[in-house]
Formats: C-alpha cells, sequence, structure tokens
C-alpha cells in the first residue's frame, strides 16, 4: 500500500485543516493552535484531531468511524500517519 501524505506541521501550526484519502479510508486532520505569542505557535501546548472513516461519501455526510488527538510535533505527525496506515484497507 502507498504511504498516506500528511503535510507539514508548518501546515496545522497556521490553522488549516486537511483531509485526505487512501483507498476507501477517507480523514479530516483540524488543528487545535495556541499561540505563544501573537506570531508564534506554542507546539506543546498544541494538538491536532484525526477523524476517520471508510467510503465515498463526504465528511458532513460519513458516520465518523475514530477519533484520536495527537501534539503537535513531529512524532505525533508520525504516530497519526502510523495510525491512519493500519486504518487503510
Amino acid at each position: 500500500m502507498a504511504e498516506i501524505f500528511i503535510p507539514t506541521l508548518h501546515t496545522f501550526e497556521n490553522d488549516n485543516i486537511f483531509t485526505g484519502s487512501c483507498g476507501s479510508l477517507r480523514f479530516r486532520i483540524e488543528p487545535k493552535v495556541v499561540k505563544a505569542t501573537p506570531k508564534e505557535v506554542d507546539l506543546a501546548a498544541s494538538s491536532m484531531r484525526c477523524e476517520l472513516w471508510h467510503g465515498e461519501k463526504c465528511y458532513e455526510l460519513s458516520v465518523i468511524e475514530a477519533e484520536r488527538t495527537y501534539p503537535m510535533s513531529d512524532e505525533g505527525r508520525a504516530e497519526m500517519q502510523a495510525w491512519l496506515e493500519e486504518n487503510a484497507e
């Protein structure tokens, strides 16, 4: 199976939501950004919530099968990617 793409932390630091898929797996990652200063993100206090489902329907019309929250770090991003790859068909 192909590796699931997840953008760099910079994407999430800028408060961007990311949606992706792999086969029938669909997922949505939403950051919770905590600012250390008006221009700097407090990575230790920030997190990323990942929801997944299977099927052809969009997020709004699907039943979310599982969700997990990860720290906004390289390690958290790698753990999230591994979890998504475990759930891919």
